[in-house]
């Protein structure tokens, strides 16, 4: 069995910072086999903010997928943003923006999404399907194969915006490769879906995780969460833990059940 804690959307810069200690508290006691972070590490891609958010990442001794989102590109330095966009999320987070997990179990590619031109909303190019194409080509057969973004492939419940640009091209390639999770934010919104809703390939469907904000004041109506994912063979439980204030603690909120079968990933 693997165990994955999914956060996302940290926004050092406006987190709330009761939440800190008691996250990495956490984190630790779980143990997990991977930690994946899907992006906006800051609020306004500050070096003070990276710094902090380096800080946060340091203290949780586990491997990481992290990838950044359209909150680590700078927003009103025009030039920053266009001419040096993740320079510092490069420089104080990690080089790779594109970055590979692969053990016995599970194999993970990070996508960034974040773009200066359109910088709210995200996109994924060709060149990146083709490297996550040979990445997951790579990989021995029966493992686990996930999916880190920022900006999600379908939209939370009760949601409104947009999905990551050129998701249908990104879909098709990550149906080939067989992919059988996506993990995203941006909305701050937890939810848990499927591929098939909103993509019509016949014989997939995987299944798509979104995290809520794990530490950030701007909460947009639900409290501060995180995912607990444990996968073992053919059977994913997916744990929403959410923020107690008055018990200053993570607490279990729901546990969610699914297993692979001939047309994808279903709910028990």
């Amino acid at each position: 069995m693997r165990t994955i804690i999914h956060v996302s959307d940290l926004h050092f810069g406006r987190v709330n910072p009761a939440i800190l200690a008691p996250l990495v508290m956490f984190i630790r006691g779980a143990k997990p086999d991977l930690v994946a972070v899907s992006g906006d590490l800051t609020q306004r891609a500050r070096t003070r903010e990276y710094l902090a958010a380096r800080e946060f990442l340091r203290s949780i001794p586990f491997p990481q997928i992290v990838v950044p989102g359209n909150h680590d590109v700078p927003l009103h330095n025009v030039f920053s943003r266009f001419v040096r966009s993740l320079n510092r999320y490069r420089r104080y987070i990690v080089d790779d923006l594109q970055p590979f997990f692969c053990d016995d179990e599970i194999a993970v590619v990070g996508v960034n999404t974040a773009r200066a031109l359109t910088w709210k909303d995200g996109r994924i190019n060709r060149r990146q399907l083709r490297t996550l194409r040979t990445k997951f080509q790579e990989v021995p057969p029966g493992r686990t194969k996930i999916v880190v973004t920022h900006h999600p492939f379908d939209l939370p419940a009760d949601t409104h915006g947009r999905v990551v640009g050129r998701s249908r091209l990104a879909i098709k390639t990550i149906a080939e490769c067989q992919v059988d999770l996506l993990l995203a934010g941006h909305f701050h919104i937890a939810d848990i879906g499927y591929t098939a809703k909103r993509y019509n390939i016949p014989g997939y469907s995987a299944l798509i995780v979104s995290s809520g904000t794990s530490t950030s004041t701007r909460g947009r109506g639900q409290p501060n969460s995180l995912n607990m994912i444990c996968i073992e063979q053919s059977t994913i439980r997916i744990q929403r833990h959410v923020w107690r204030p008055e018990a200053q603690l993570f607490e279990t909120l729901t546990v969610e059940r699914f297993h692979r079968s001939s047309s994808g990933w279903i709910r028990e």
